[in-house]
């Protein structure tokens, strides 16, 4: 079986912490992405090779949808039980993940994230990780 196929999410808690974004998944296990996410504007664009996850909650930052992009480690069965969605996109390639967010792979090495606040009515994060580290941002309208 391919690892390389979309996967749909389903609805997450999120816990809007003072040190981080905490995000409960289905299976009752939790994330914490660190630190206060920097504002980035209404695009985002990560370095290459990093492991890119979008969250999209609603307006309270309670609830959302949390998707990887370009993810090939992940096995299916665990992102089914964990309601964690994927994108797998080829260079070049666009693909609306939410209304209102879009991600997209210009040169098939970099992730380009795009939010259009007003139509998401809520917020947007995106976390960016390598060995070396993570960061934390938040799309916001310019």
């Amino acid at each position: 079986m391919t690892i390389r196929n979309d996967v749909a999410p389903s609805t997450l808690s999120v816990d809007l912490l003072d040190g981080g974004v905490e995000v409960e998944y289905l299976d009752g296990r939790t994330t914490f992405y660190r630190g206060v996410p920097e504002t980035a504007g209404e695009t985002l664009t990560t370095g290459p090779g990093k492991e890119v996850h979008v969250l999209v909650t609603d307006s309270e930052g309670t609830e959302g949808v949390m998707i990887y992009v370009n993810d090939r480690k992940t096995h299916d069965d665990i992102l089914d039980s964990t309601g964690v969605g994927r994108i797998v996109l080829d260079g070049g390639e666009a693909e609306e993940l939410f209304p209102g967010v879009t991600v997209a792979t210009p040169d098939g090495m970099r992730c380009r994230i795009e939010a259009e606040p007003s139509v998401v009515r809520g917020r947007v994060f995106v976390f960016v990780e390598d060995d070396w580290g993570e960061q934390s941002y938040e799309l916001v309208e310019e």
